[in-house]
């Protein structure tokens, strides 16, 4: 078969996009994935969303799309924060009314071929289309640290390996990571009845405690914080305006991008954990198998065992690694880092290949590796392809 645009991933990124692309006339639009794949099967099981309600709203044209339409229409009780599978029943609702036809098979290759691309899926069949736009979101991007190389996943893996931590009942788990991913998951394996402590890098958690406390101020919260809620306090409204922030200085933006993603928990986590174990100011520098189980070196000298580590170290963008391009479209990418570089309609220097979600950061950012990213990146890839 053959289209305008193929649209590869379901998740909230290509559903925003394919809402968006299906009101540009004339446009034969073909979506490929299944919807909400990895926030149904790669995120834990009774995981809260760290991002606000207001910040967890996929784009649709005309805005009738939103999380608080969906409660309203299944006649639910809006709750804070957003509980996981309330998130993925909304993204599939959404799917249903923005793209329902949607082609479920999976992409396993693309390439060019004849002036246009060749898309190969998985059951031998074939997609040609004249753009395309990637929307794998991060799972491909899992960040494992290289000291845990060569171990096997019953003794180590990411946190986005796995829907139902329970399977670690009465083991003891060292969970690796500052942030909301590894904190959570600590917490979530405590209440499941695991032994758990957690090694953080950094010399402190960073709760967000201060910027709880601002967000109840009411009036002054909405000076502060734009609705996005990506950053800290008055930064926010800078990374809520991606066309503005990808035009600042290279020296500005890297600084203030790492500020506003930094590692950091929400303050609703810290009760979960007063009786796990965080040693902070430790790092892992080797790690090594024994007896079926895990050996930890600690940079201070210090060992730990464990029947499995769980790492909570983030996702580090590297579209190379998404496992779909070619290897001649990935010969030209312009590169930084891993990121494509991107024009206004996130388009890469490979004429007609897009990107959406973490990808498009280093263009746009850090508004972009998070759902309220949707907006701008749905509308941005509308206009440009219109």
């Amino acid at each position: 078969m053959a289209c305008d645009v193929a649209v590869v991933g379901a998740g909230p990124y290509g559903l925003a996009a394919a809402a968006h692309l299906r009101g540009v006339r004339g446009l034969d639009v073909h979506v490929l994935g299944r919807p909400m794949s990895f926030w149904e099967e790669q995120m834990p099981a009774g995981m809260l969303l760290r991002s606000p309600r207001e910040a967890s709203h996929l784009a649709d044209p005309a805005g009738e799309l939103s999380l608080d339409r969906y409660e309203q229409a299944l006649g639910v009780e809006a709750v804070r924060p957003v509980p996981l599978e309330r998130f993925v029943a909304y993204g599939r609702w959404f799917q249903e009314q923005a793209v329902p036809a949607l082609d479920r098979r999976r992409v396993l290759l693309v390439e060019r071929a004849g002036g246009r691309f060749r898309l190969e899926l998985v059951d031998g069949g074939v997609v040609r289309a004249a753009r395309v736009v990637l929307a794998v979101g991060i799972a491909p991007y899992a960040w494992r640290p290289p000291e845990f190389s060569g171990l096997p996943p019953e003794l180590v893996s990411h946190a986005s390996d796995h829907r139902d931590l329970r399977a670690f009942r009465g083991r003891r788990v060292v969970v690796v990571g500052g942030g909301q991913s590894a904190l959570e998951s600590a917490a979530l394996l405590h209440e499941a009845g695991t032994d758990v402590r957690v090694l953080v890098r950094a010399p402190r958690v960073n709760w967000l405690v201060r910027s709880s406390r601002l967000h109840r101020l009411g009036t002054l919260r909405r000076l502060l914080y734009a609705p996005a809620d990506v950053g800290p306090a008055g930064l926010s409204w800078l990374v809520a305006t991606p066309a503005g922030f990808g035009r600042l200085p290279r020296r500005v933006q890297d600084p203030l991008a790492r500020r506003s993603i930094r590692p950091a928990a929400s303050s609703w986590l810290a009760p979960r954990l007063e009786q796990v174990p965080i040693h902070v100011g430790r790092a892992v520098v080797a790690a090594t198998a024994s007896s079926g189980r895990v050996r930890l070196l600690l940079d201070d000298g210090g060992r730990l065992a464990a029947d499995h580590v769980l790492l909570g170290t983030g996702y580090r963008v590297d579209v190379a690694r998404c496992g779909l391009l070619a290897p001649e479209l990935l010969r030209g990418l312009r590169l930084v880092d891993g990121y494509p570089l991107l024009d206004r309609a996130l388009q890469s220097s490979v004429a007609g290949l897009h990107f959406l979600g973490a990808p498009t950061a280093y263009s746009f950012g850090p508004l972009l590796r998070f759902v309220a990213g949707t907006g701008f990146a749905a509308r941005a890839l509308a206009r440009g392809i219109r």
